[in-house]
């Protein structure tokens, strides 16, 4: 096969366009997140009762992104193809709905089988928590596909209004059902995971998720690197999320009201994550371009840059929490969490950060194997180090995502170093992966 010119490469790239767009919103989502747990909190009465949505929220999180993503990313990636074809992709989107609506009726299967013991020790017993568990996973679905046709068919307005109007719509509703008296919990958790649905109607309401008949559809067109991500991207959404789901497994009934401020503290950890993805939209194209023309020098020295600006975040961002988080999360959300509590919390997620760059870096230069390897040993050294390390609720938790989040980056430092030494050379599809690869919304 003819090598791609460098120019080709370049204008197939469907992201940079958008990535402005992009940013912007990831980063109103990220406000969002925080304003609705303030809100929802006080909708309900304090963080005692805000606690089912807490957990129902990281399980989702923990869930719905790691299936789905990577199924915005092969759609996104094929329909970027084809209209640089000037192709049609209606048989490509149908091709990804089979593949969607396969995966969903998998994962509701093994809720259906597992319900009884989720629904004892992860939500009290409360089968309306599960529920609404099981209508945010299935919600997320049409969601990611919209986001996907958007970003495929270059309308990164339609993209940014689906990815940064979710949590301004939640928040709405929220105040909506508390305006109006609602003090049961089971409303505002499905408000959870209906509320992304309103800009997907609208969004499709005025065109935006329409797309052209086209040639038939192969499946290795929408599949070639899928298995790999998916692999990849559950693991890394459920590290995210693990901190609070261990938690609240582990915690006594005694202890959820703790688990709450728990949860108030990882988010608070992740706002130097929140800021960087935003960021980073803005950064990775140009990378990206330097490995499709094969500029392979300057794109090291770019990246390297990029690692520098995610140490810098890193520490300003644990240094922070360790001095003013206790007082940042007294006056946010009324909680009373510890010193070191909230500096091993931002170390963790700093680290994590560092390792989701590299790991990105890692995917242009087709290593999608290695990545989704990485993160699944990160994970089950959280699992090991959880259930090892001590007895403490807390300690233990954050001993494990520190030590699991190390663990990822120098993982996937040693695979960036190997992929550049056997002079691995990216190509359109994996440079595409790696710009769209993110878990936090």
């Amino acid at each position: 096969m003819a090598a791609v010119s460098s120019t080709t490469m370049t204008r197939r790239l469907p992201v940079p366009d958008g990535t402005l767009v992009v940013g912007a919103a990831l980063l109103v989502a990220g406000v969002a997140t925080y304003a609705f747990f303030r809100v929802g909190q006080n909708a309900l009465g304090g963080p005692e009762e805000f606690a089912p949505i807490s957990a129902l929220w990281f399980a989702t999180f923990s869930l719905a992104p790691g299936i789905f993503i990577p199924l915005e990313q092969e759609l996104g990636r094929a329909l970027s193809h084809r209209r640089a074809r000037d192709e049609g992709g209606r048989p490509v989107v149908s091709k990804i709905l089979r593949l969607a609506a396969g995966l969903v009726a998998i994962v509701l299967l093994i809720i259906a089988i597992s319900s009884p013991v989720v629904t004892s020790t992860y939500f009290s017993g409360d089968w309306v928590m599960l529920a609404a568990l099981a209508v945010a996973f299935v919600a997320y679905a049409p969601v990611h596909l919209a986001r996907g046709i958007c970003s495929g068919s270059g309308r990164f307005g339609s993209y940014g209004l689906i990815v940064g109007s979710d949590g301004v719509v939640r928040i709405l509703m929220t105040m909506a059902l508390a305006a109006i008296g609602i003090t049961a919990v089971g409303p505002y958790a499905f408000v959870v995971g209906l509320s992304p649905l309103v800009a997907v109607g609208v969004v499709a309401a005025r065109g935006s998720l329409r797309t052209e008949v086209g040639p038939p559809a192969q499946w290795n067109e929408v599949t070639s690197n899928l298995g790999w991500l998916l692999g990849g991207s559950v693991f890394m959404a459920a590290l995210l999320n693990a901190g609070v789901v261990a938690a609240n497994l582990l915690s006594s009934d005694d202890e959820k009201f703790l688990v709450t401020q728990f949860a108030f503290g990882v988010l608070l950890a992740r706002v130097p994550l929140f800021m960087f993805q935003a960021v980073q939209a803005a950064l990775l194209p140009r990378l990206s371009a330097l490995a499709a023309r094969g500029e392979l020098d300057e794109f090291v020295s770019g990246f390297k840059k990029l690692v520098i600006l995610v140490v810098v975040v890193g520490v300003v961002g644990t240094i922070g929490a360790a001095v003013l988080g206790p007082w940042v999360i007294e006056i946010v959300y009324e909680a009373e969490l510890g010193s070191k509590t909230l500096t091993m919390l931002a170390f963790a997620s700093a680290v994590y950060m560092l390792a989701l760059a590299i790991a990105q870096a890692v995917i242009a230069l087709r290593g999608h194997a290695l990545v989704a390897a990485g993160w699944a040993s990160a994970f089950a050294i959280f699992i090991i180090v959880t259930a090892v390390s001590s007895d403490e609720l807390f300690w233990r938790i954050e001993l494990g995502l520190v030590f699991s989040s190390i663990a990822a980056a120098v993982f996937f430092g040693f695979a960036l170093r190997s992929r550049l030494r056997v002079g691995a050379r990216p190509d359109p599809d994996s440079i595409y992966d790696a710009l769209t690869e993110h878990v936090v919304d």
